[in-house]
């Protein structure tokens, strides 16, 4: 009976710990002034952060410390501490940001701003604007790092481009002619290649970074927007804002595998680091689909705050 119960204690260890090494998903709900925070042992909604004002675009430092999001309304950047869940520091962007990514050292944040047509570079140790880089696109919305943090691509959203910002030089150095409305972009773990999904298109442009080529332009569902790539480099996730649904893209073929319906206007994603389960913010159902990667379905939704806009995963 001693050895038995010993057994048991351990598997209940094993299982907490396990569900304590789980990350948190953070979801900013754009409409709530609010970040729905939730457990991805469970899938469960654990707290509400408050925010204020209108956040959206959302990213997570690499060491996993700081969440950071763009508040629309009051136009700064909100540093949240992703531990004590709460706002410990704001940066101001200027009119109207939208799309926020961390570069993959954790130093710096780029920001997009619809109005001044423009990305600015927030020095993450400072807290301050470091630079701000005009582009020629217009209304830009995401602002991408490079895995090697050598390039910023950024996706505008009223023209049928892709905007390459050289880092070090601080400045735009190459258009890359893409499909109407521009939305969402990923890069491969290692850097090769770089997917950006085409609204208007319903079309996900392959882009060869090296030669800055387009490899193929796919067909996905209706109104594509954003993406996330595995992390082996082998799926391709799209989100279909008004097909309801993720487009799976083989990414050694080029075509599409699968399609998996989710709720109403997907919008950004997130996959958990092992790439096992994808989160996904439904901007009409104030929800977020939960997608067993492996299985290729969703297996739940999450109720969160009104028209969630993305997902951190911490």
């Amino acid at each position: 009976m001693k050895k038995f119960r010993t057994g048991l204690a351990i598997a209940a260890w094993m299982w907490t710990a396990a569900a304590a090494a789980a990350p948190f998903a953070f979801v900013p709900n754009e409409k709530s002034g609010s970040l729905s925070v939730i457990d991805t042992a469970t899938d469960k909604v654990v707290s509400t952060v408050a925010t204020g004002g209108k956040p959206r675009g959302i990213a997570a430092s690499p060491d996993g410390k700081f969440i950071y999001v763009s508040e629309q309304s009051a136009g700064s950047l909100l540093v949240i501490d992703a531990a004590g869940k709460s706002v410990v520091s704001r940066v101001a962007l200027g009119e109207s940001p939208e799309g926020v990514y961390v570069s993959a050292d954790g130093r710096w944040v780029a920001a997009t701003s619809e109005i001044a047509n423009s990305v600015l570079l927030v020095d993450t140790q400072r807290l301050e604007v470091a630079a701000t880089i005009t582009t020629a696109g217009k209304n830009p919305e995401h602002a991408v790092f490079s895995p090697d943090g050598r390039w910023l691509y950024v996706s505008a959203e009223d023209a049928s481009q892709v905007d390459v910002i050289d880092l070090a030089l601080r400045k735009q150095v190459a258009t890359l002619l893409v499909g109407r409305r521009p939305r969402g972009i990923g890069f491969t773990p290692d850097g090769a290649r770089a997917y950006v999904a085409c609204e208007l298109d319903g079309t996900v442009h392959v882009i060869d970074v090296a030669s800055r080529a387009t490899l193929a332009r796919i067909q996905v569902g209706e109104f594509s927007n954003g993406v996330v790539v595995s992390p082996q480099g082998d799926k391709v996730y799209v989100s279909n804002g008004r097909g309801a649904s993720v487009s799976v893209i083989d990414a050694r073929t080029h075509k599409v595998e699968s399609t998996i319906p989710v709720g109403q206007r997907p919008w950004n994603m997130a996959l958990t680091p092992d790439g096992r389960k994808l989160y996904v913010a439904n901007g009409r159902s104030n929800s977020v689909s939960v997608v067993d990667t492996r299985a290729g379905q969703r297996i739940l939704d999450i109720a969160v705050g009104e028209s969630p806009w993305g997902v951190a995963i911490r």
